[in-house]
């Protein structure tokens, strides 16, 4: 079993609040806009981090994160990318893979809306697990976090803080 912690657009912003849920993961993975390569210093310190860069994100991220990180965790076929839609209005970059080849987990931030829901025509899970970050419109900073046991995604919780 693997203890995941999913954030996204931290826009620079990282404190002890959050590092604190990135020491009970096993995982952390970050759905782009990171802002500054010091937040996910701060992740790999602890933790084993897989990210993406997203569009606030320069060069350096750029170099470091790819746009699109596709990989298996335990039996689980996992997307991330930073923008990608919504299951029935995918972002049209990804559009067409998608539907080709589907993953398990789809998983992308950009909107700063915490949403997850399935895709039952692609039968798949998709996840945005909101902003953790303090810049943007959104009222309550998020995260998700879950297990993935075997082919499993289990033990979904919602990580709340004040902005």
């Amino acid at each position: 079993m693997t203890k995941i912690l999913l954030l996204s657009d931290t826009h620079s912003y990282i404190d002890d609040d959050v590092l604190k849920y990135v020491k009970q993961a096993d995982e952390v993975w970050h759905a782009g806009d990171i802002g500054d390569l010091e937040v996910t210093d701060a992740i790999k310190a602890l933790k084993p981090l897989r990210a993406v860069w997203g569009n606030i994100d320069d060069a350096k991220m750029r170099g470091e994160f790819p746009e699109n990180n596709r990989f298996m965790c335990e039996g689980v076929d996992v997307w991330i990318t930073h923008i990608g839609g919504y299951p029935g209005a995918y972002n049209m970059r990804i559009r067409e893979e998608i539907r080709a080849n589907p993953p398990k987990l789809f998983i992308c931030g950009h909107s700063h809306i915490l949403k997850v829901m399935p895709d039952k025509k692609l039968n798949l899970l998709h996840m945005n697990p909101g902003a953790v970050g303090k810049h943007g419109f959104h009222k309550v900073r998020t995260m998700l976090r879950f297990t993935i046991d075997n082919t499993k995604i289990d033990n979904l919780e919602v990580i709340e803080f004040k902005k």
